[in-house]
Order: structure tokens, then C-alpha cells, then sequence
């Protein structure tokens, strides 16, 4: 399996759905290479209808969702900034994303635990087309290291 070389990422400064278009930007720029996306379970869904381009021009992109039913990043910000005042972060409903891949002509999969993971990425990276694997996750699972608004790169956290 070849490693990916060079990321495209909003920064932390995109807008909630950057991912899915980045990515099939980041394929047509380089049709030989294999791009990988991992977004989260709110961020896809403003953009999933992507799919479909995706799928239209005929992409291999492996995308991977990590589902936490919540909208993790908000939460996590709501965490540090509110003292854990959570609003309007949690779904009450999040679609099966390995089932609507498929319907786009995807590969789907779901995944719960790391065993499950380690196999899927074999069956996954050894697919010539597009991928996507729904990761379910702990909705309180914060993403590290974080760096908050107005502070330094260096000031960055890194642990709980």
C-alpha cells in the first residue's frame, strides 16, 4: 500500500462540510494518487450529495466517517469554552453512511472496534475504487492536539 504524501486540510479555519470537495479536488489534481478523507459524521452531510460526483467521475477516494452522532468539533469547543455547556451538538438520527455509500456505488463498510478497523483498511486500500467506512466512535472522544482560537500554534493541547 503506497502512504500518502502531501494533506490537504482547511487549517481548522474551513467551513463545517470542506472535506468531500476537498478531497475530489485533491483526486483531480492528482489522478495517480491515492487521497484520503477523514471527516466527521456533521461535516459530511453538508456536502454527502458530493457522492455523487464522486461516483459520476468514476473517483477513488477512501473516505473515512467518524461517526459520533454528534457534531464532535462544536462539542469539543463547547467543552473548553463553556465549561461543558453542550447545545445543539448531539443527533438524534444520523444515516447508515456505509449503506448510502453503496446507493452512490461505493464501497461501504462499517466498523466498531480497532480489530474491525485493521481489516477493513486492508480490504479497503486494496479496492481499485471509491471507499467509504463508517467508524463509529465515543461521542465524547476529543480530537488532540487542539489549538484554541487565539492562541499559538505552541500553546497547542495535547492531552486531557
Amino acid at each position: 500500500m503506497k502512504r500518502p504524501r502531501k494533506f490537504v486540510t482547511s487549517g481548522g479555519l474551513g467551513v463545517m462540510g470542506f472535506g468531500l470537495p476537498g478531497a475530489i479536488g485533491a483526486q483531480f489534481g492528482k489522478p495517480d494518487e491515492t487521497v484520503v478523507l477523514v471527516t466527521g459524521d456533521g461535516s459530511i452531510q453538508m456536502t454527502i450529495n458530493e457522492l455523487g460526483t464522486a461516483a459520476e467521475q468514476k473517483l477513488p477516494l477512501k473516505i473515512f466517517v467518524l461517526n459520533n452522532n454528534r457534531l464532535g468539533m462544536v462539542r469539543q469547543l463547547q467543552e473548553f469554552y463553556c465549561d461543558k455547556r453542550y447545545i445543539a451538538v448531539d443527533f438524534s438520527f444520523v444515516p447508515d453512511f456505509a449503506g448510502l455509500a453503496q446507493v452512490y456505488g461505493f464501497k461501504g463498510f462499517r466498523v466498531k472496534t480497532a480489530e474491525e478497523l485493521e481489516a477493513t483498511l486492508k480490504e479497503a486500500f486494496s479496492f481499485p475504487g471509491p471507499v467509504l467506512v463508517d467508524c463509529q466512535v465515543d461521542p465524547e472522544e476529543n480530537v488532540m492536539p487542539m489549538v484554541l482560537a487565539g492562541k499559538d500554534i505552541c500553546d497547542a493541547i495535547d492531552n486531557e
